[in-house]
């Protein structure tokens, strides 16, 4: 497509991030367009393929859950050894800032600003139009190229072999795990999925594959590429100790190490990645690592308002049997600890603020979270604001199936909502905020936090 297609005017040099952004969702015919082929070219006008390949230790992390955790843990560690260390990540939270990070730090509105302007260039220079998901992408590996980064840590946004992540070259894929969720762009079925997030594997590379179940066209991929395969179960394990430590053991070591406030299973994958790669880290960087690393809305627990929370960005079956898989236990501690307080406090409940999109299963993550051994007494509900939202009505119809009406309220918004579950419960209730990143960001920005 050339760009002669779009209408609009290149943002000047007085231009906010915020009109940089809005300008780039709507100089392309859709939000999401697949294919390498015209982000390549710009790609190599600005150098950023060539940059990755001659000056950077490259991880590239693929899977349908746990990327966002799985990409803090080995940025953590990176970070932790020395490492200049940049983190690209998707989607944000809160502020758009969050998906581009250099040792840690969200770089400024000024340097994505800088970044934007040059991709615009070069897009032009190329006659090509870009998807916002392609031109922030771009902008991203430009600014770590021009930091001189020696990690690069990169998150696939969608799929893997035809996601504009993979412009660039890995030195060591990940693949977390595979399962059903975005089915008009991978595919309804495990294998054609698998077949594209193993799209970011190269020859003789490694892969760390953090779920027991691998489809055989991952397996198919493995083999024509010849990679050496690292799977959990198999040739790495992990399993907790007490309530501060667990263990990971490979075929090489076994570490005692301390409980981060993120998934085992994606850390353990995260440190297999780590270990697996040429670089010079330790024990002692990899405890330091561990203790300090979060990922907020992943499992993210806070006290405010005097109320309970917690906030995961699940939004599809495996996230959310992987968020109860934590939340059992959870709440069976939150449950000691009020009465270890209180000891004559009635047992509190659990009322969810929830919200997701509509082209998600609604269905499954519904059943999934119903059929859950926990005492979900109330549902709180609201559209969220995002062009794909599902509306209440559309929430109400699943919903009834599983749940009473009558455990169901509706608002007109999150805001509303968010304040009703608020006056709806007490400081012995859990409240529960899941469905979608969208969801917890506003749910977050709607509590300033």
């Amino acid at each position: 497509m050339s760009v002669s297609s779009a209408s609009h005017s290149s943002p000047d040099s007085t231009a906010s991030l915020t009109q940089w952004l809005n300008y780039m969702q709507q100089i392309h015919v859709s939000a999401i367009d697949m294919g390498l082929s015209r982000v390549l070219p710009v790609a190599e006008y600005l150098g950023v393929v060539q940059s990755a390949k001659d000056n950077a230790y490259v991880f590239t992390v693929a899977g349908t859950n746990g990327k966002g955790s799985t990409t803090a843990v080995i940025a953590a560690m990176t970070e932790t050894a020395g490492y200049k260390t940049a983190l690209y990540q998707s989607p944000h939270l809160s502020v758009f800032n969050e998906r581009v990070r250099i040792n840690g730090e969200m770089v400024s509105d000024e340097t994505l600003i800088s970044a934007f302007d040059s991709v615009e260039r070069a897009r032009l220079a190329c006659e090509l139009t870009l998807s916002f998901f392609e031109m922030t992408t771009l902008a991203a590996l430009l600014i770590f190229a021009e930091a001189d980064c020696d990690v690069w840590v990169l998150e696939v946004g969608l799929g893997g072999r035809l996601d504009v992540v993979n412009i660039i070259d890995p030195d060591l894929a990940i693949i977390t795990n595979v399962s059903i969720d975005h089915v008009d762009w991978l595919g309804d079925n495990v294998e054609d999925i698998g077949r594209e997030k193993a799209g970011i594997l190269r020859k003789n590379i490694p892969l760390i594959y953090g779920a027991t179940e691998m489809p055989n066209s991952v397996r198919q991929q493995i083999d024509e590429y010849q990679a050496k395969c690292y799977q959990v179960g198999q040739d790495f394990s992990y399993r907790v100790l007490d309530d501060m430590s667990w263990q990971y053991s490979n075929a090489a070591v076994t570490l005692e190490l301390p409980r981060p406030a993120l998934s085992l299973t994606n850390t353990a994958t995260a440190l297999s990645a780590v270990l697996a790669s040429p670089l010079k880290i330790d024990v002692a960087d990899i405890k330091q690592a561990l203790q300090s690393v979060k990922l907020a809305g992943r499992f993210d627990y806070r006290h405010i308002e005097d109320r309970h929370w917690l906030f995961d960005v699940a939004h599809n079956e495996q996230g959310v049997a992987f968020l109860l898989m934590q939340l059992l236990p959870f709440w069976q501690q939150h449950q000691n600890a009020q009465l270890e307080k209180i000891p004559s406090v009635q047992t509190g409940t659990i009322k969810m603020l929830f919200s997701m999109l509509a082209d998600k299963d609604i269905d499954k993550v519904v059943q999934r979270l119903t059929q859950a051994d926990l005492p979900l007494s109330e549902w709180f509900i609201a559209e969220i604001d995002y062009p794909r939202a599902a509306n209440t009505d559309q929430l109400i119809e699943v919903m009834t199936t599983y749940i009473d009406k009558e455990d169901i309220s509706a608002f007109a918004s999150l805001a509303q909502a968010t304040k009703a579950v608020i006056a709806g419960s007490t400081n012995q209730d859990l409240i529960v905020v899941c469905g979608s990143f969208h969801t917890i960001g506003e749910a977050l920005a709607i509590l300033n936090l």
